[in-house]
């Protein structure tokens, strides 16, 4: 498992409606590569509203159709529950994640 990795996750909550949701793992990879059972994710969407806090997908990655990462959607997944995997960003795309990620943080850049 890797930062940038697409996982499937099935019913990644009792109250969402779908039966999966697919979701990008941006923890830092020392904290993935811990003893730490949950890492965090961005949701993917099938929507793109233009938003700077929003990293275009498509087929290349691994996806049906063309979709966006909404970093402004962050959530803690267990590990055990990212075992489906559909694909990785580019390390492009990841310089898009980073930016995104700094915007929807409200981070200032260096």
């Amino acid at each position: 498992m890797k930062r940038g990795d697409i996982y499937r996750v099935y019913k990644a909550t009792s109250h969402d409606p779908k039966r999966y949701r697919l979701f990008v793992v941006v923890s830092r990879q020392v904290f993935i590569d811990s003893r730490f059972s949950t890492i965090i994710c961005a949701l993917v969407y099938s929507r793109y509203d233009g938003l700077s806090t929003q990293v275009r997908v498509s087929i290349e990655q691994g996806l049906k159709h063309e979709s966006s990462i909404h970093c402004d959607e962050l959530v803690s997944i267990p590990k055990r529950a990212l075992t489906h995997y559909v694909g990785s960003l580019s390390a492009e795309q990841m310089v898009e994640i980073d930016e995104a990620l700094r915007i929807a943080l409200a981070l200032r850049s260096l």
